[in-house]
């Protein structure tokens, strides 16, 4: 069963962000990677902020087994859903490429859903 591991938004005001998510949600403030400032949202998931005008795309993250990554993989591919490695590779048909998560690196595939939502699977299980 897929788990949501982490969400990417971008965000006009992040110093107001940051104070929303932490003071009004009780999400706990990690710190910062690159230009995202991490936040905790439970255990296993994380919100992750990104300036306006960030590189890249918000998308959702699910955490699944990796017996499921590799029957979703399959599908994918079978279905002819254009796929990449990382979120700005969609398209390349490659190989699942490894990136960090909530839970620490583990093995990951982007792709978008019907309506065009950037939507990545990963697993931690290697």
């Amino acid at each position: 069963m897929a788990t949501l591991d982490h969400i990417i938004l971008k965000v006009n005001d992040l110093a107001a962000s940051v104070k929303f998510y932490t003071e009004v949600l009780g999400f706990t403030a990690e710190g910062t990677e690159g230009p995202f400032t991490i936040l905790r949202v439970g255990p296993d998931c994380q919100l992750q902020l990104a300036p306006w005008g960030t590189p890249g795309f918000e998308h959702y993250a699910f955490a699944v087994s990796t017996a499921e990554f590799e029957e979703i993989f399959d599908r994918i591919k079978v279905a002819g859903i254009a796929h990449g490695p990382t979120f700005d590779s969609v398209g390349a048909n490659a190989k699942p490429g490894k990136e960090a998560g909530a839970r620490g690196l583990g093995p990951t595939l982007y792709f978008n859903d019907p309506n065009k939502h950037l939507l990545e699977i990963r697993t931690y299980e290697r």
